[in-house]
């Protein structure tokens, strides 16, 4: 009875703040609210005993995704109110694309029947000694190693992206120049200056 009362606790906190992903005005107040959603979302991996998932969730997308997100938006400085005024011109096709998405949902929460040769074709027998997180450690860092890699490659390829798209030269702003401060010799880097008596520099 206790699981239960938890899944429609994170059930409403989930659809709550993914309304507010999406209707909340501030860029960074829908980042958050999202945050919230990974979470909830988290909690429904943890009631079906799939705690691997769930903290998976919560590390890569909440502790890297959606921290790296914020800060592009707090950085990047972008003008949503210019985004936001064509808005009415997609609209349309927002709604086509809202309709298929809906669609696609209604038919994934068909109740499917497997026919009896499917649990036969499964190609490793599963071990119920181990947990779930073993089990899938043994596969990823086994059989699909190299995709795994891959996938990194790739996040650290976005990560240095959203750096680079933040890194500005302004000039009001004084940045540091290792390379200028190595290379520097006396001649440039000092003036003597002849100071008469009684007279400032």
């Amino acid at each position: 009875m206790i699981p239960l009362y938890f899944f429609y606790f994170f059930s409403f906190i989930a659809i709550l703040s993914s309304f507010f992903v999406i209707f909340a005005n501030n860029p960074v107040h829908s980042v958050l609210w999202l945050i919230l959603t990974f979470f909830s979302v988290a909690g429904f991996f943890i009631l079906v005993g799939a705690e691997f998932l769930a903290l998976l969730l919560m590390i890569v997308y909440v502790g890297a995704l959606a921290v790296l997100f914020l800060f592009v938006v707090m950085m990047l400085n972008i003008s949503f109110a210019g985004l936001r005024s064509g808005l009415a011109q997609f609209l349309p096709f927002g709604i086509l694309i809202g309709i298929v998405i809906f669609a696609e949902l209604i038919l994934a929460f068909v109740p499917w029947e497997f026919k009896e040769q499917a649990i036969n074709n499964r190609s490793v027998a599963i071990d119920t000694a181990e947990d779930n997180t073993v089990a899938l450690g043994k596969i990823v860092y086994t059989d699909y190693f190299l995709l795994f890699q891959c996938a990194g490659i790739i996040l650290l390829i976005a990560m240095i992206g959203s750096i680079v798209l933040t890194l500005r030269s302004r000039p009001d702003v004084k940045r540091q120049s290792i390379t200028s401060q190595i290379y520097r010799d006396p001649n440039t880097s000092i003036e003597v200056k002849d100071v008469k008596p009684g007279e400032g520099i």
